[in-house]
C-alpha cells in the first residue's frame, strides 16, 4: 500500500508537467526548457513495464527504444538488431524502478530498480533515458542481471537530481536553451548539460559494470556502481 501512494504521488507530478512535454501548433514541439523531470522518468518506466506485460517484451522494447539503443546479450547489441533475432517465447517479466538519477536539465535520467520471473527468479535493472525532441523519454541502454535475493524495495521512489552548472556571464538563460541530443558513443555518455554521465565497462568474458556520476556540490561524484557477472557465472 505504501509503494502504491508512493507511485500514485510520482504519477500525479508527472500528468502535471506533461509526460510527453508542450506542443506547438500542429503538435510540433516548441524549444524544451532544459529541467529535470524524475516523476516523468518514473512514469514512463512504468508504461514500458506495462506495456511489456500487455503487449510482449519485443514489442515494447521497440516502442520504447531510441534510434541508437543498446542492450546486452551478452555483449552490446543494437536493439534493432536484438528485436530481429530474438525468437522463442517471451517470459513475463514485471519490474518497477526504484530509484531515479536525473540531469540538471533533464536530457538524461537513469532508472534502476527489480525485476521478477513467475518462476521467483529475481534480478535488477539499470536504464539510460534519453529525452527526446518531443519531450518525450527513450531508453537508450538496458543493463541488469540476476540477482539471488530481491532488491529492497523502498517505500518512496528515490530520486536525485544533479546541481545545475553555473552559468557564465552573458551566457543564455536555461530558457534560451534547447535541447540536442544526448552525446554518446555506445557505452559512454553525458547529458547536454554534463550534469549526469555514465560509462558501461564490458570485459572479454562479458562481465560488465555500469557507473553513473551526477554533479553535486563538491563536482561530479560516482552515484552508481552496478555489476553484471559473466553468463553462466553465479551471481
Amino acid at each position: 500500500m505504501r509503494r502504491a501512494l508512493a507511485l500514485v504521488s510520482v504519477l500525479a507530478l508527472a500528468a502535471c508537467t506533461g509526460a510527453g512535454g508542450p506542443r506547438g501548433p500542429g503538435g510540433r514541439s516548441p524549444m524544451l526548457r532544459p529541467s529535470a523531470n524524475p516523476g516523468q522518468v518514473v512514469a514512463t518506466e512504468l508504461s514500458f513495464a506495462r506495456t511489456a506485460r500487455e503487449k510482449g517484451q519485443r514489442a515494447a522494447f521497440a516502442e520504447y527504444s531510441a534510434k541508437s539503443a543498446l542492450i546486452f546479450a551478452p555483449g552490446p547489441v543494437p536493439v534493432q538488431r536484438w528485436l530481429k533475432e530474438k525468437k522463442g517465447a517471451e517470459a513475463q517479466l514485471s519490474w518497477a524502478p526504484y530509484q531515479i538519477w536525473s540531469s540538471c536539465d533533464g536530457s538524461v535520467a537513469v532508472s534502476k530498480g527489480g525485476w521478477t520471473l513467475p518462476d521467483g527468479q529475481v534480478g535488477y535493472f539499470v536504464t539510460v533515458w534519453q529525452r527526446q525532441q518531443d519531450g518525450a523519454y527513450k531508453w537508450l541502454v538496458d543493463f541488469g542481471d540476476t540477482l539471488a535475493q530481491p532488491l529492497t524495495e523502498p517505500d518512496l521512489v528515490q530520486t536525485d537530481v544533479a546541481d545545475c552548472p553555473a552559468r557564465l556571464p552573458g551566457g543564455p538563460r536555461p530558457s534560451e536553451i534547447s535541447l540536442s541530443p544526448v552525446a554518446a558513443d555506445g557505452l559512454s555518455g553525458s547529458a547536454t548539460d554534463g550534469s549526469l554521465s555514465w560509462q558501461v565497462e564490458v570485459a572479454p568474458d562479458f562481465a560488465r559494470t555500469i557507473r553513473v556520476s551526477l554533479r553535486h556540490e563538491a563536482g561530479m561524484e560516482e552515484v552508481l556502481s552496478s555489476a553484471a557477472s559473466a553468463p553462466g557465472r553465479a551471481q
